[in-house]
């Protein structure tokens, strides 16, 4: 039974990792996914969902007004049968969005899965995450450490300094040297100005 999926981390857990090793799983099995991805995100350049860890793939790009229902139906028209949808930054549909893929689920029965932050550096949720939460099928945690030892369940954004940043829109497209994640304890602690953290963090060697 195809069902809506979300998937949800703070920053740098593995998201788009797992985005696509899932995908690949499909395509492995002669299976076809399609990959949706917001346009607002060009870090790897629009369109191509990039993890951290050298993966990559291209995907489709949308817009915060596009229909993503319309979408679908517009790639299986013009390619064949669907098995999966896939959503990277999913914390960027709106709500209207959210509700299309979950169209997608119960019309086209096509899985769903979403993949995206929980909150902003304010702790707030994302509009795509709220409706995620509140109407998916299935939700789990991918779950990631604070530099403190701790599970990291929060993101903070931080500046050139890595003091705690408070002020400023809350889509502000950026990785390691913006975002951090840490744990609640550690959240409030750098939020009231009680210290810093280096954003530089050192990668793991890739054999």
């Amino acid at each position: 039974m195809a069902k809506l999926y979300f998937y949800y981390s703070a920053m740098n857990a593995g998201k788009t990792t797992t985005l696509l090793q899932s995908a690949h799983n499909y395509r492995e099995r002669g299976m076809r996914v399609l990959i949706l991805t917001p346009r607002l995100d060009t870090r790897a350049g629009a369109g191509t969902v990039a993890s951290r860890i050298g993966l990559s793939a291209q995907g489709l790009a949308f817009e915060r007004e596009d229909d993503l229902e319309a979408r679908v139906k517009t790639d299986i028209a013009a390619h064949g049968a669907l098995h999966c949808v896939l959503v990277d930054e999913a914390q960027f549909l709106s709500r209207a969005q959210v509700w299309q893929l979950s169209e997608v689920v119960d019309s086209l029965r096509i899985p769903v899965l979403c993949y995206g932050l929980r909150t902003d550096f304010r702790g707030e949720l994302f509009e795509g995450s709220q409706y995620l939460l509140a109407w998916a099928d299935e939700i789990s945690e991918i779950k990631t450490i604070c530099h403190s030892g701790k599970k990291a369940t929060m993101t903070v954004r931080v500046d050139d300094n890595g003091f705690a940043v408070q002020d400023g829109p809350q889509v502000e497209i950026g990785g390691n040297e913006r975002y951090l994640s840490v744990s609640r304890a550690e959240f409030k602690k750098v939020t009231r100005g009680e210290g810093r953290i280096d954003p530089l963090q050192t990668s793991l060697p890739l054999a």
